[in-house]
């Protein structure tokens, strides 16, 4: 059986790979595990997100389903609407930070979190053995209009929003073209916020940056921030589900250490808790844990892994080192939303700057990197690296260990055709020679 998930729903190419007869499919499987509806239907700014939608809609309706259209969303407010409106279930339309040509489905379970990797098989066992619902009846689409307002005021009532607007906070937004454009300016106005915009107009070929922020392309943000001597920046990815940071100082943050600023901010309101977090983020979340009694729970790589985990161990804080944090008091799943509105709370509540309260963390040195492969290639790339040593984990690909503070991991994109290199260490020369170490072993096994 072939396999349709990657590690984060089903993307392709729109038109190669990911042709309207696949969508028409995979949505047929789709009403065949979801049983009945209604089913909330959104998504995000590709220029091929619209007619994908139309698809989707029509075959849940031809086999029976009522589903309802929330029209471009981000990822995390059609899920938390998905959840609080009482939907059977969520199909988000999005292919995250891949490139423009690219799109994808989430399915989204009636709880607001994405299917497991049980219910991903499940569906796939569906889709190849074509145990389609028969047509008895038609179902019907309708509108739904308030996954917005619905999502805004369901992450204002986690945090200290009157404490918040009381600060009359300047900052600037980022939203790389991308669907936090209908959600994120309208949060920090009813925060009192006074925002800052770049990228401010949905494309779905996200000419202003690209769908993914990364630290080489959030110059502009570095420059408005200190321009415009704002609290923070904030940048998203095409469906605003992940955030990168940026301080009052212009720097930009890595996920992990946004992540950290945060935990330590939550863990200190709610000790004894547990957070969810990835084999390749940082190691300095056990040391910060561990000053709140709190517990650590490492998954792979994934936010289906962290977010599925999330919800029996009722963690209350989930991460993964690229920029998606999870809130579980508000919902088990990557939003940048959230994320920003307890990035102000912490804030407003230590009356600090940003740049102050990282101080407070544990200094971290973290990178990455990748190389073009074939899933093939890189199975042969932790083949090769497994050789020769003494502490390894290869439940995602191969994270070799050097000492609590030093590691180097390797493992295959399950969006991309690409092997993904993570490494941290105790220092940045450290981190350098690893990373320059293993990436030439890397490319050795490839016969670069």
């Amino acid at each position: 059986m072939g396999k349709l998930f990657g590690t984060n729903g089903v993307r392709g190419v729109f038109g190669q790979d990911f042709t309207l007869e696949f969508v028409h499919d995979l949505t047929l499987s789709l009403a065949a595990y979801f049983k009945k509806g209604p089913i909330l239907v959104g998504y995000d700014g590709r220029d091929s997100s619209t007619i994908i939608a139309k698809v989707v809609c029509s075959t849940l309706n031809y086999c029976g389903i009522d589903c309802n259209l929330g029209g471009l969303v981000p990822t995390p407010a059609l899920e938390y609407a998905t959840k609080k409106l009482g939907y059977n279930g969520g199909i988000m339309i999005t292919a995250s930070h891949n490139p423009p040509q690219y799109n994808g489905i989430k399915p989204v379970a009636s709880d607001g979190v994405e299917i497991s990797r049980e219910d991903e098989a499940k569906i796939e066992k569906i889709f190849f053995a074509q145990r389609w619902p028969k047509f008895k009846k038609l179902g019907k689409t309708g509108n739904e209009s308030r996954i917005i307002k619905t999502y805004v005021s369901g992450i204002k009532s986690q945090v200290n929003w009157k404490k918040i607007k009381s600060k009359k906070f300047k900052v600037a937004l980022d939203l790389g073209n991308g669907a936090q454009v209908m959600a994120a300016p309208i949060l920090c106005k009813e925060l009192g916020c006074k925002t800052f915009l770049i990228n401010e107009t949905v494309d779905g070929k996200f000419p202003g940056r690209g769908s993914e922020p990364t630290p080489e392309n959030l110059h502009k943000l570095s420059q408005i921030v200190r321009k415009n001597k704002t609290s923070l920046g904030i940048a998203f990815d095409g469906d605003g589900d992940r955030s990168i940071f940026c301080d009052d100082q212009g720097i930009i943050l890595t996920g992990d250490k946004s992540a950290l600023l945060l935990s330590n901010h939550i863990l200190s309101k709610h000790p004894r808790s547990k957070i969810v977090t990835c084999l390749n983020s940082s190691s300095a979340i056990e040391t910060l844990a561990a000053k709140t009694k709190s517990v650590v729970i490492r998954t792979k790589v994934g936010s289906v892994e962290v977010s599925r985990k999330m919800v029996p161990q009722k963690a209350i804080i989930g991460f993964e080192e690229n920029g998606g944090f999870m809130y579980g008091k508000h919902n088990q799943v990557r939003d940048g939303c959230m994320t920003l509105a307890l990035a102000l709370e912490l804030l407003a509540s230590s009356g600090k700057s940003m740049s102050e309260e990282i101080t407070k963390i544990p200094k971290t040195y973290t990178t990455k990197d990748k190389v073009s492969c074939t899933k093939e290639q890189a199975k042969k790339i932790v083949a090769a690296l497994k050789k020769g040593q003494k502490n390894y984990d290869t439940t995602d690909g191969i994270k070799i260990i050097f000492d609590e503070k030093n590691w180097v991991m390797i493992r295959p994109s399950g969006t991309e055709p690409i092997a993904r290199i993570y490494a941290e260490a105790d220092s940045d020369s450290r981190l350098s020679q690893t990373m320059s170490q293993y990436l030439k072993k890397t490319k050795s096994v490839l016969g670069n």
